[in-house]
């Protein structure tokens, strides 16, 4: 029998799923199909049925749902194309619907794409594959080469669906399997997904071109290409670093070491967010150990000391490499927050880094203190210092500034890099009755804590039209010369109840924001609510270096950022600031550190 469909079956990872959906393709009223299995790469056995219409191709490793899919059309003839994920499911009349809509030619011409309707809709602007079945026409699925994104219509849909009419079923004939190890989650920002969860799950070991629907867009090849064309040479004295955990933000940090001759080796955790980065490293430089072999690989590498990091994600599995290898110097250099550690029921692992490891780096003198209080009686203070593990790299400051919108129209205008915390409708709509703007950088419009703020930005826009402006967030490359347009950058606004007691201390009063070295590398003076009577560390901090805007109403926002306007005073101390809010200017303070530990 002639195929008059091709299905098209990619899986990764997800061989408990299969047999399902092979059911669901066995069970077919149209039964005049072939089928091709490509497993992308699983660490796991895939089989499949047999039956002679069902073929099964392997790849070695995980080349992306684009590749595999452009592997099934090769190994398939059939004119009509079908898409069945492992994880998902077909009705009986699922192949003969689609077909029947793809048969009939309306007046504006023929139809090129189907798409079944689904159980519960995937709340997504594009159509799933499970849904879709189209004429064959030439077109390729886009590669992880030139693009990965949960936006199937940029992958594929909209070239095919150029080429003709497409139509909907009407009918729900498939289910759309929702599940945590779904690609687009590893994707989406709303669904605790992003680049570094993508890489983690495929082993990505390349720079990635990278668009999420949620807003991230992303490209590591033209942002980390400065990082990528140079070499590090390691000097015969150079330490030997194994870099346990995930970076955060601002990974491309650690190549101050590696400038200094030092070698970089990366041991990662499986547990991080979308925004903590882990390798394989973006910019190249730090080789990476194999994670399901790292006891063995440690061994054999004999690093000189280990450097541990950053943020509550990784204090698991920096616990278990600590307790895995007593013999290294071991340094703790931690973040954010203890108040999620204790919430998720890891501080006695916390707590155990910290009064187990050979030095301790923490991210503020606040954030110090706390943890002396905490554990009094089982810390050494003197093991405890201050860096914060997540400033940028020097390099982000080569940049020309660029002219104020301000010397244009005579208006303050003050930026927000990443979730406004602290700022809602009132609060914007008061500043822009005062004739302040408020520039909005990297939003995520989309279901989950994440985008949960943007309820108000709709409104907002409409209220105050001229006032309130959204852009794609900006990466560091573009810091400088985008963000030293506007007069000021906005912190955390928050209020502070703890009445000079850190034991009352929350973790906005210890931390250091991550857009504080970011807004002060284009120059911008920092406005922050001031909490009289309480420990703020950002609070002391923009006191010392003069690149505070204080402020405690709208009113005196505007006023704060009236005087900026006419004398410059905070962007002055901005500039002398900057350079010390870079990683660069710690690195040697870090090697020292190290080499005091030596065995």
């Amino acid at each position: 029998m002639t195929p008059r469909v091709a299905v098209l079956v990619p899986v990764h990872d997800q061989a408990a799923y299969l047999p399902r959906a092979m059911e669901s393709l066995l069970a077919q009223e149209e039964t005049a199909w072939e089928a091709v299995v490509v497993d992308d790469g699983s660490r796991e056995p895939v089989a499949v049925p047999a039956d002679p219409r069902v073929r099964l191709v392997r790849t070695d490793d995980n080349r992306g749902l684009g590749a595999a899919l452009n592997r099934a059309l090769d190994e398939t003839t059939a004119p009509v194309v079908a898409y069945l994920p492992a994880d998902d499911v077909w009705y009986p009349a699922h192949l003969a619907t689609l077909l029947g809509c793809l048969a009939d030619s309306p007046a504006s011409g023929a139809v090129v794409l189907a798409r079944a309707e689904l159980d519960q809709p995937a709340g997504t602007p594009y159509a799933q594959l499970v849904q879709v079945a189209h004429r064959r026409t030439g077109d390729r699925w886009t590669e992880r080469a030139e693009l990965e994104t949960d936006d199937l219509d940029r992958l594929m849909w909209s070239r095919v669906a150029a080429r003709g009419a497409t139509t909907g079923t009407g009918r729900v004939t498939c289910a759309w399997t929702q599940h945590p190890g779904q690609r687009s989650r590893a994707i989406r920002e709303s669904s605790d997904g992003g680049p570094n969860v993508f890489r983690t799950r495929y082993r990505v070991a390349g720079p990635l071109r990278f668009v999420s629907t949620d807003g991230t867009d992303l490209d590591e090849g033209a942002r980390y290409a400065r990082f990528r064309s140079r070499t590090y040479e390691a000097r015969p004295d150079g330490l030997s670093v194994l870099v346990v955990g995930e970076l955060a933000f601002n990974p491309e940090r650690v190549l101050a070491l590696a400038e200094r001759g030092h070698s970089l080796t990366g041991l990662w955790t499986d547990q991080g967010l979308g925004d903590a980065t882990v390798g394989p490293l973006p910019f190249g430089s730090v080789p990476d150990l194999d994670r399901d072999r790292w006891r063995d690989e440690v061994t054999a590498l004999a690093p000189d000391v280990v450097w541990a990091q950053l943020n509550w994600r990784a204090v698991p599995f920096a616990h278990a490499v600590r307790q895995a290898l007593p013999g290294l110097p071991f340094v703790w250099h931690f973040k954010e927050a203890p108040q999620r550690s204790v919430v998720r029921g890891e501080w006695p692992m916390l707590a155990d880094l910290v009064c187990g490891a050979d030095a301790v780096l923490l991210a503020t003198e606040e954030e110090r203190d706390w943890f002396a209080l905490a554990l009094s009686g089982r810390v050494d203070p003197a093991r405890l210092g201050v860096l914060d593990g997540d400033l940028p790299k020097r390099d982000w400051l080569d940049a020309p500034l660029s002219p104020r919108l301000s010397e244009a129209d005579g208006q303050p205008h003050a930026a927000v890099v990443g979730r406004p915390s602290g700022l809602d409708l009132d609060w914007v709509l008061a500043l822009a009755d005062r004739g302040v703007h408020t520039h909005l950088y990297g939003q995520v419009r989309a279901p989950g804590p994440k985008g949960s703020w943007t309820g108000w930005l709709d409104e907002a826009l409409a209220r105050a039209p001229g006032f309130v402006h959204v852009h794609p967030a900006v990466g560091p490359e573009d810091w400088v010369r985008e963000l030293s347009r506007y007069d000021a950058g906005w912190l955390h606004r928050f209020d502070a109840v703890n009445g000079g007691d850190l034991r009352r201390a929350t973790w906005d009063d210890l931390n250091s924001p991550a857009r504080l070295p970011v807004l002060l590398a284009a120059g911008l003076p920092l406005l922050q609510q001031a909490n009289p009577g309480s420990v703020v560390s950002v609070e002391r901090v923009l006191r010392e270096d003069g690149t505070g805007l204080f402020y405690r109403s709208a009113d005196d926002v505007a006023a704060v950022l009236g005087e900026e306007v006419a004398g410059r005073g905070g962007h002055a101390a901005a500039m002398a600031a900057r350079g010390r809010h870079v990683f660069d200017a710690h690195a040697d303070r870090l090697v020292d550190l190290f080499r005091s530990l030596l065995r």
